[in-house]
């Protein structure tokens, strides 16, 4: 079997501003188990939630899991594309609900510019698997899966219902 560079888009997906010096974040559904992507596949929610686990155990919980403003034709993190921190995933039912920090790199600011001047962006994941064709004739994804990235940030996902809108929305300044 050969590995397929595997991504997964999800569109819904919200931004919000915390702390003193009001740090940027998205958060919302970063991966979604058990429904045909856009791309055509299905992760089920074993496999999800195996290579979910790899990856708050190697990368979110060593604070390396980064993502990248836009997708790269490969699994590898391109360091200067890098555009947030992945800081949590949480399941919810099929879906992982995630929070990623937007970084202060020229990639974030981008990112940002978006966010605050109105725009939607999603999120993306990106990972190496092999797919094979069920009973109903989609392509699932099976139990080698691999994460490379829970998130990159997009403006065009693929997974059902992960696209980034403002949470809350930004102010307006009054000067």
């Amino acid at each position: 079997k050969q590995m397929k560079f595997l991504r997964a888009l999800v569109e819904t997906v919200d931004y919000l501003t915390e702390g003193e010096n009001k740090s940027l974040y998205i958060t919302g559904p970063f991966l979604v188990s058990e429904e045909k992507n856009r791309n055509g596949r299905i992760y089920p929610k074993g496999v999800l939630e195996s290579s979910v686990s790899k990856y708050i155990e190697n990368k979110l919980n060593n604070k390396t899991s980064y993502g990248e403003l836009s997708h790269p034709q490969g699994p590898k993190i391109n360091e200067d594309r890098i555009s947030h921190l992945v800081e949590s995933l949480i399941w919810d039912k099929n879906i992982v609900i995630g929070k990623a920090k937007i970084l202060n790199t020229p990639m974030g600011n981008i990112a940002r510019g978006i966010l605050e001047g109105g725009g939607k962006l999603g999120v993306s994941s990106r990972g190496l698997g092999t797919l094979k064709q069920n009973s109903s004739g989609i392509m699932e994804v099976q139990d080698d899966y691999f994460i490379s990235t829970a998130a990159d940030i997009v403006t065009d996902p693929s997974g059902p219902g992960c696209l980034v809108t403002p949470l809350p929305q930004p102010r307006k300044s009054t000067h």
